[in-house]
This record gives structure tokens, C-alpha cells and sequence, in this order.
């Protein structure tokens, strides 16, 4: 099955329709399930003996709580998860999302980020999803691209690699390449830079009408994965 790449603006479009009254969607249900996919495709790809330590880099908006989500699950699969979070908004569900998973034990870190992930074995890139403009990163989040840049850790992308242009690819500060890529509805454009080893779809959610109406395919799930591979 050939796969459609999704514009910046398309992908902004199909997400306003998915929360909208067509869609019946709301914000925290999709973040649920793009959270689950993404600690699908880390179970699926890294076993969680060997990398049980998993540092979840959260940025400040939806990605963000797509990574949180996908925290909490990946400590019920086993894994030791934490949390570096250097800037919370004060929305309601961001907190909700950061207590769940304090109730767990789950380690939420401010500061000292190179520390943190000195002692980690996987990181999750979930800093900026495809509403990111630009290609300067600005602080607290450009220490954290640096990092990508040069650590030997396995990454894993959120839905696109943090600081890519979403249509263009690596571009400015943000060169680096993840290993495992978790395209969230349909993979974006730039997804076609992307030269990791793994590259799931998370988006079991997606009506067959409205991915018609886009003109992209929805694949087969199997069983009850939330992810599936993509050649």
C-alpha cells in the first residue's frame, strides 16, 4: 500500500475536523490514543529488559501530552519511564496527565537534562509536533535538540523529529535522524527524510470517510495493535 504525506496545513485541517462536531473527537481522547501508539511502537521495537529506562522529552503543547500519555502506558508494560518536562503549561489537562503518571512514581525532571539522559537507555521525542514554525528552537527545548543531535541513544519521533520543517525535512539546528518514527493519522511530508530503522502509523481512530475525503488510506491494524509498520 503506497501512503499519502500529508501538508502541514491538511494535517492541521484533518485534526480540526476530527475535534469538531463531524468528528466527535475530543483533545484528550486522541491524545490517548496517539500516546498508546507511540508506547506500542517503543514495546514492539525495544525490549524492556534491556531498555527498560525510557526518557520521555515533553514539549509544551499536544505533542507534548502525547508523550505523557505514552508514559503512563509504558510503565504498565513494564518499562521504567520518566519525565523531562522543563516548561508545564497550566492547563488543566497537561496537570492531569503529569499527576497520573507522579501517581505511578514516575520521575518528572525540570533541569540538569543531560544527566538524565546520560542514565537513560531509549528517549522519546515528543518536544514539537506539526504545528512547529520555524527552524530556530529556543530554549528551554534547544539544549534538548543539541542533544539529539550527538547522543548514541535510540530516539523515538513523536508523529515528526523535533525542529524538522514539517514539509522539508531536517533543516536549521535539527539535522538529527531517530530511529524509530511514530507518523500519528498519516505520515507528514518530511517523513520522507526520515532514514531511521522503524517507521510506525499510529491512527486506528481515523473514519474511513474523512481519510477518503483527504484522500489518504487508512491500513490494516492487526489484531488489536494500535501501530503497524510501514515498509
Amino acid at each position: 500500500m503506497s501512503f499519502k504525506f500529508l501538508s502541514q496545513k491538511v494535517a492541521q485541517l484533518i485534526d480540526e475536523e476530527l475535534m469538531g462536531a463531524s468528528g466527535g473527537f475530543s483533545v484528550d481522547q486522541l491524545m490517548e490514543l496517539a500516546g498508546l501508539s507511540v508506547a506500542q511502537a517503543v514495546q514492539k521495537t525495544y525490549n524492556s529488559e534491556k531498555y527498560s529506562r525510557v526518557l520521555v522529552c515533553v514539549g509544551p503543547g499536544n505533542n507534548g501530552g502525547d508523550g505523557l500519555v505514552a508514559a503512563r502506558h509504558l510503565y504498565h508494560f513494564g518499562y521504567k519511564p520518566s519525565l523531562y518536562y522543563p516548561k508545564q503549561p497550566n492547563k488543566d489537562l497537561y496537570q492531569r496527565l503529569v499527576k497520573q503518571c507522579q501517581n505511578l512514581g514516575v520521575p518528572v525532571y525540570e533541569s540538569a537534562f543531560v544527566s538524565h539522559l546520560n542514565e537513560a537507555d531509549v528517549v522519546i521525542d515528543s518536544v514539537f509536533g506539526f504545528s512547529f514554525h520555524g527552524n530556530q528552537v529556543r530554549e528551554p527545548f534547544k539544549e534538548i535538540v543539541q542533544a539529539f543531535q550527538t547522543t548514541s541513544l535510540p530516539i523515538v519521533s513523536v508523529d515528526i523529529p523535533s525542529g524538522w520543517d514539517v514539509e522539508k525535512g531536517p533543516s536549521g539546528e535539527a539535522t538529527f535522524q531517530p530511529d524509530v518514527l511514530v507518523s500519528l493519522t498519516a505520515p507528514k511530508i518530511c517523513a520522507e527524510f526520515f532514514k531511521g530503522k522503524h517507521h510506525f502509523l499510529g491512527g486506528r481512530f481515523v473514519p474511513p470517510l474523512l481519510a477518503k475525503k483527504y484522500g489518504f488510506q487508512v491500513p490494516h491494524f492487526p489484531g488489536a495493535d494500535q501501530v503497524v509498520e510501514l515498509n
